[in-house]
């Protein structure tokens, strides 16, 4: 048994797909299963370089392997963008608040992400999937700056749709040849003309970009939605994962240890709230 929090447990590379030009998914199988809740996160080791904090992007319901969407953005990620199939790291966690997946039940779900931020989503929506007669509606829009910087295409454009069982566009802020989608700024199709909701009584949960949750959030308060009903991914400069380093503080927050889930409620107040 190893103790979670402190000591990584060793995991394999199974696999690795390239998702866009600088992200990757990544499964991993650990040593032993592990299971965590839609948005929780884990911290994943390079033996001899380091470790980073990562929400795991595959169904929680799924414990012997992990999948894990990582952006290129500095040196450990880019140690893991040069790893290969086989080769070793180790997995701390899970740490964090996650989605309170049973308060959600009967309700109407708006599902809101921006660029390598659908990861988060991507897990709550894989379990959404499995029991979507319990919501009575599932609503996902989700923008890129371009095609190809789309993460999930494939499971954005069929598998998520699940044959017209859940309501999902996509927007570019710019296109290219062959796409024939939206083109525009993701606050664009949280419109009345682009999203028919129900937001005085439904939830809406967002993760990207602070830019993009900042003039999401705003435009979903303006649609109607209540600040306690906005859940949103506050993954902003967290490192060791329990609270010690101080980095990820927000105003009386850590991030790590009292999010990264938080209610646009409780975190409004905070000036700061939308810094990288």
């Amino acid at each position: 048994m190893y103790p979670t929090l402190y000591m990584p447990i060793p995991a394999t590379i199974e696999r690795i797909e390239d998702e866009t030009p600088d992200i990757k998914t990544f499964t991993i199988r650990p040593v032993e299963p592990i299971a965590f809740a839609a948005g929780q996160f884990v911290e994943l080791a390079v033996p001899g370089i380091g470790e980073a904090p990562f929400t795991p992007s595959s169904s929680p319901k799924i414990t012997d392997f992990m999948e894990i969407t990582i952006m290129r953005t500095g040196r450990v990620t880019d140690w893991l963008h040069g790893m290969k199939v086989g080769d070793e790291v180790g997995v701390r966690g899970p740490m964090g608040r996650a989605y309170p997946m049973e308060e959600f039940h009967g309700r109407e779900i708006l599902v809101v992400g921006g660029g390598c931020g659908v990861g988060p989503l991507r897990s709550l929506l894989l379990e959404v999937i499995q029991d979507l007669q319990a919501y009575p509606r599932v609503i996902v829009r989700y923008g890129a700056k371009t095609p190809d910087s789309i993460v999930f295409r494939d499971a954005q454009t069929h598998g998520w749709g699940q044959d017209g069982a859940m309501d999902v566009m996509l927007t570019v802020d710019e296109a290219s040849d062959g796409w024939d989608g939206h083109v525009g700024l993701i606050t664009e199709i949280l419109e009345e003309d682009y999203l028919d909701c129900h937001a005085e009584d439904g939830v809406a949960v967002m993760c990207g970009p602070p830019v993009m949750m900042k003039f999401g959030t705003e435009k979903l308060l303006q649609r109607g939605y209540r600040p306690e009903n906005i859940y949103l991914s506050m993954e902003k400069n967290m490192s060791c994962g329990i609270g010690q380093c101080g980095h990820c503080r927000m105003g009386v927050y850590y991030c790590c240890k009292d999010g990264p889930v938080f209610t646009y409620d409780e975190i409004q107040d905070d000036p700061r709230v939308w810094d990288d």
